[in-house]
């Protein structure tokens, strides 16, 4: 989510679904939360307090700026432990879904990027990364007496040179006895130190001293051809390949430190500086040491954090590639039995003459065959559109034709499935014909598909369709008299699977949207009120050549 106030409305609405709430985040984080979600955390802590849920707890480091804030929270009622050494996100989970985003928050900022989800595997998982950096964590209470005394001896040391760095890293890298875990913050983070000699380290670790190497890294073709050498490696050394391990982070989980951890003993934590700099010296900033066991596995809980979601991710990604195949080939093997049974339904109709039952029950075969038809032509489509292949066989048409053609299968529509409405189809015709250049069947696909909703959701009165030139674009409106948009369905209108009908899939308008975007127009809808009753909608279209996109 990247809309402000929608991810202000969804994460209250989280708030106040909860009976449990953890929340792990920065300075910013807390501020943010202070003033846009405060009442809805008191909530979960009032029902927590009459012995419904189980409250809610708070991860961050607590310094002298943030004093006072945390103290504001402890008063609430709200469990809070502090841990120098922060993850790179910031995120909070329920018992039912999660939240994270990458920005600090600063000044308690509002973030312009949320990733939310109900997926069960990503609440398990946070709630598992919550629970390990809680249980390293200080309470807050004591943190707060040791500011407040001027008392604080956690092991920590600030580097600021980065050629010392850079030494230590190594020297880190080569007194490893059992572990080293590597998370890099970009690709090209990565390539530096390939440069540099770090990777060289880090393989004769793993292949001569039979350390365990573990590594975290952004995704390049570069990247992968050297994990597959990396493999070559260890198969030629006749040694297991977990001596060596290399997943992939999402995009999103990116961050801008690299982090080291070594033996679970040391960790360093280099800040990136420019990314654009080809030496390690150039692109890094400051970085911080540790021996402090806290610190330290807060780190390899971050990382094996990662390490797991990455595992995630790729399930996910694979049982997303198998559901897809599944549909495609169920949609086509759908599709290749409904075409002989429309054509040999349709000769025995036309040889019904007496209108009788017969007829009747093969209008019922013929209308549901239809139906079949249409939902596996749907499907196919959004395969398509999924896939990047939804292709356009652009022709120069007649748009007001075309529009008065689809107007008169509608009519069809309405004479045999809404007999007892008083329903009227209308063009309001600009007088001129309308010539386009696009793909003939596929805009004809959308402007009946909103015929067939406003058909479909207007008992009286009539729908009204309009075509007209403006600026170098064509606008078609198709406006009804009939219930209108549900609110509750109005901000997601053009997504998958939106539909407050007992009959239809919900994917039409989805692919409305996607011919039309892929012409290079835009496609709205709205309700008619307060100037009538109904709804409207309307897509433009570029009125001369374009260069389409797919």
């Amino acid at each position: 989510m990247e809309n402000e106030d929608e991810i202000t409305k969804e994460l209250r609405r989280l708030n106040n679904n909860a009976s449990r709430l953890s929340v792990c985040s920065a300075f910013g984080g807390m501020q943010m939360s202070h003033k846009y979600l405060f009442d809805s955390y008191m909530n979960i802590v009032d029902r927590h307090q009459k012995g419904e849920g189980k409250g809610m707890r708070w991860i961050i480091n607590i310094d002298k700026e943030n004093l006072n804030l945390v103290k504001v929270f402890l008063k609430a009622g709200i469990q809070i432990r502090h841990v120098k050494h922060m993850p790179p996100m910031n995120f909070g989970v329920s018992d039912k879904e999660m939240a994270a985003t990458m920005e600090k928050m600063e000044g308690g900022k509002m973030s312009q990027s949320f990733l939310i989800s109900n997926e069960p595997l990503y609440i398990n998982h946070f709630n598992s990364l919550f629970d390990e950096i809680w249980k390293n964590g200080i309470d807050a209470k004591w943190r707060i007496k040791a500011i407040e005394e001027g008392v604080d001896s956690e092991g920590i040391e600030i580097i600021k040179d980065p050629v010392e760095i850079q030494k230590l890293g190594f020297s880190l890298i080569k007194t490893a006895l059992e572990e080293i875990l590597v998370m890099y913050s970009t690709a090209s983070a990565f390539h530096r130190q390939e440069r540099a000699g770090g990777i060289q380290l880090l393989k004769e670790a793993a292949t001569e001293r039979g350390i365990k190497v573990r590594i975290l890294t952004p995704e390049d073709e570069l990247i992968v051809e050297t994990a597959r050498k990396l493999m070559m490696v260890q198969e030629e050394a006749q040694q297991p390949h977990e001596n060596i391990g290399i997943r992939y982070i999402q995009p999103h989980l990116q961050t801008k430190v690299t982090i080291l951890i070594v033996d679970r003993k040391y960790s360093l934590a280099v800040e990136l500086k420019d990314d654009a700099k080809q030496t390690s010296n150039e692109a890094i900033g400051l970085a911080t040491y540790s021996n402090s066991l806290s610190t330290v596995l807060s780190y390899a809980s971050i990382f094996e954090s990662l390490w797991t979601q990455t595992e995630l991710y790729q399930k996910l990604k694979e049982s997303d590639k198998i559901k897809d195949e599944f549909i495609n080939i169920a949609a086509h093997e759908l599709r290749t039995p409904i075409q002989p049974i429309l054509g040999l339904a349709d000769i025995l109709r036309s040889k019904q003459t007496d209108g009788g039952q017969e007829a009747e029950y093969l209008d019922v075969i013929i209308r549901n065959a239809k139906r079949l038809q249409r939902l596996t032509e749907d499907i196919l489509d959004i395969t398509r559109i999924e896939s990047k292949s939804l292709g356009l066989k652009k022709e120069l048409f007649n748009l007001s034709e075309m529009i008065l053609s689809a107007i008169a299968d509608s009519n069809n529509q309405v004479a045999k499935e809404h007999k007892d409405t008083n329903l009227k189809l209308e063009f309001i015709d600009s007088k001129e014909g309308i010539f386009l250049e696009a793909d003939k069947g596929r805009i004809n696909q959308v402007v009946s598909n909103l015929l067939s909703n406003a058909i479909k959701f207007t008992n009286e009165g009539t729908v009204s369709v309009a075509a007209v030139t403006n600026n170098n674009e064509i606008v078609v409106s198709i406006s009804d008299t009939g219930l209108g948009i549900d609110t509750e369905i109005l901000p997601r209108l053009f997504t998958k699977f939106v539909t407050k009908s007992t009959t239809g899939t919900g994917l039409g308008l989805f692919i409305s949207k996607s011919i039309i975007e892929a012409h290079g127009g835009k496609i709205w809808g709205k309700n008619n009120y307060p100037e009538g009753k109904g709804a409207s909608f309307a897509f433009s279209l570029p009125l001369h050549n374009q260069k389409f996109e797919v």
